[in-house]
């Protein structure tokens, strides 16, 4: 039984926040500073913010009709090259289902063919039935939000929880993730990690002596 890699798209695989502050000032004269807090992160010319709705609705905008700007992580290609060696590799990515097609064309212009899921709301479930799916191996998570590692926690305590941050301007203003296991913004520091949870054959709460919290 092969192990399993469940890994985030936008800032872990694809850098997407610096294009979308781009956009966001050519198109809509929305000022994007760097903040844990991404609806507070916008500021109009007026000094108004967007509400969450509009937060929404602008990220709707940018997805999927602007995902052409985002550009790739560096050594991401190269580290889930190396992982898919030894293991099966899902892209759970939090989009609307509709925009499916569009990442998985969009990574594989980036050199990047695998299994592509969609979700909205915590990954923990998903990501616990994904698990089921291949047989309950050894599983690593990926993911830049909180929110995400304190679900999975909760619905998976099994799995390896890896938060990633690709954005440096981002990570410099983020804090490590209570949840997950480690905190690793860097692809070549953070493959060697995975491999040693898969090679070491345990599951995360038998290696930490952690259970869901």
């Amino acid at each position: 039984m092969k192990p399993l890699l469940i890994c985030d798209c936008d800032e872990v695989l694809l850098h997407m926040v610096r294009h979308f502050r781009t956009w966001l000032d050519e198109v809509h004269a929305i000022e994007f500073a760097y903040s844990h807090d991404f609806a507070s992160a916008m500021t109009r010319a007026d000094g108004t913010r967007p509400s969450t709705a509009e937060m929404w609705s602008l990220l709707g905008g940018f997805f999927p009709d602007e995902m052409h700007r985002q550009t790739l992580v560096p050594h991401a290609r190269e580290a889930l090259a190396t992982l898919a060696e030894a293991a099966d590799i899902v892209i759970l990515t939090n989009l609307q289902d509709h925009c499916r097609t569009h990442r998985i064309e969009q990574l594989a212009m980036h050199g990047i063919a695998h299994r592509v899921e969609c979700n909205q709301g915590g990954k923990g479930e998903p990501v616990a039935r994904l698990v089921a799916e291949h047989g309950g191996p050894v599983t690593v998570f990926v993911d830049d939000l909180a929110v995400h590692h304190e679900s999975v926690a909760r619905a998976a305590p099994q799995v390896h929880r890896l938060q990633m941050i690709a954005e440096p301007e981002m990570a410099s203003v983020m804090p490590a993730a209570p949840h997950a296991h480690v905190r690793i913004d860097d692809w070549q520091d953070a493959v060697t990690w995975i491999g040693a949870r898969f090679a070491s054959g345990l599951p995360a709460d038998a290696a930490h002596g952690t259970s869901a919290p």
